[in-house]
């Protein structure tokens, strides 16, 4: 009698467990696509401070940042270089201004420049998905918070790996890893610290003043978009990317312009620069590669051509050798 009710218990336990693993009851798994969407929008829409290091190779950088969205007033941020060279970043929008000591001046400088970690990841289109599969690898812990991570692997070799760990909580992006077509690291950024904030007052978003130095403002940089690109033809582009900026700069103290071409596949983008070759400067021809970054460099029509971009080297190569001018 004991014996057949503990087999009743038994069994009744049993279709419980059942039950709650039936579909009906199974919890949902959750899209990595949307979660790598809301990291994007995480990155923008919230308020947090912490401290990230980046690595690349034997290079090794820790950064302080405080970022503060004030609603209608925007989104600002202030990034501080915790070694090496003494280095701040104030940046509102899109618009970033650059304290940097040197000798007895500090010197700032005012750029348009794309947001950093972690507001590393564009919105969700049909280019991402098409150059890159993406899979989700399980829960690890990052600054001793959990997170998701997602594999994005790349659909051919024009692309990088990455692997990217997204905060359960939050849906912030934590810490991203780079891997080339051998499957080594060649590069990562991630949060050892991170605390998220509430919007509060704006005494933080100010420079540590020197009194001691001088201060002064560099000349701005001029980019003006143009509809042609001078007569320069593009071939044959890697499969996936496509063209999404053509800019004119006007760099200070150059008598001359440069014309700047963007290229994106959803994850990755490749700029190209063509110049027209100074008398005074020697052409470049080479091939430079600095942990994710890889750069192309030669001569056409008497025009400097880099190319150069988070990308492996054949794209840079590919991209730079399909240039050429109308006769």
């Amino acid at each position: 009698m004991i014996l057949n009710t503990i087999k009743q218990s038994v069994l009744f336990i049993a279709a419980l467990l059942l039950l709650s693993l039936s579909p009906a009851h199974a919890a949902t798994p959750q899209d990595p696509w949307e979660i790598l969407e809301k990291a994007g929008l995480a990155a923008h829409q919230l308020s947090y401070r912490g401290v990230f290091v980046y690595q690349s190779g034997n290079q090794m950088s820790s950064m302080n940042i405080t970022h503060i969205n004030h609603g209608s007033q925007g989104e600002f941020a202030r990034v501080i270089v915790l070694d090496g060279a003494p280095r701040e970043l104030f940046q509102q929008g899109n618009e970033t201004v650059i304290y940097q000591p040197k000798s007895e001046k500090v010197m700032i400088e005012k750029r348009h420049i794309q947001s950093g970690f972690p507001a590393l990841l564009p919105k969700m289109t049909a280019d991402i998905k098409a150059n890159y599969q993406v899979q989700l690898g399980g829960v690890e812990r990052v600054g001793g918070r959990e997170a998701n991570l997602l594999i994005l692997t790349p659909r051919d070799t024009y692309r990088y790996a990455n692997k990217l760990w997204i905060d359960r909580d939050s849906g912030l992006l934590l810490k991203l890893a780079v891997f080339n077509e051998k499957n080594e690291l060649i590069e990562q950024v991630g949060f050892n610290q991170l605390l998220l904030i509430d919007t509060g007052d704006m005494q933080w978003f100010r420079p540590s003043v020197d009194s001691t130095k001088t201060y002064e403002m560099q000349p701005e940089e001029t980019v003006t978009p143009v509809v042609e690109a001078g007569g320069w033809v593009i071939g044959q582009l890697p499969a996936g990317f496509r063209k999404t900026e053509q800019v004119l700069r006007q760099i200070p103290g150059n008598t001359s312009s440069m014309i700047q071409l963007v290229f994106f596949d959803g994850m990755a983008s490749v700029s190209l620069f063509i110049e027209a070759l100074d008398k005074k400067t020697p052409p470049k021809q080479c091939v430079m590669s600095q942990g994710s970054t890889n750069l192309y460099a030669t001569v056409v029509a008497d025009h400097q051509i880099v190319v150069m971009g988070e990308v492996p080297a054949t794209t840079v190569m590919q991209i730079a050798r399909s240039v050429s001018k109308k006769p």
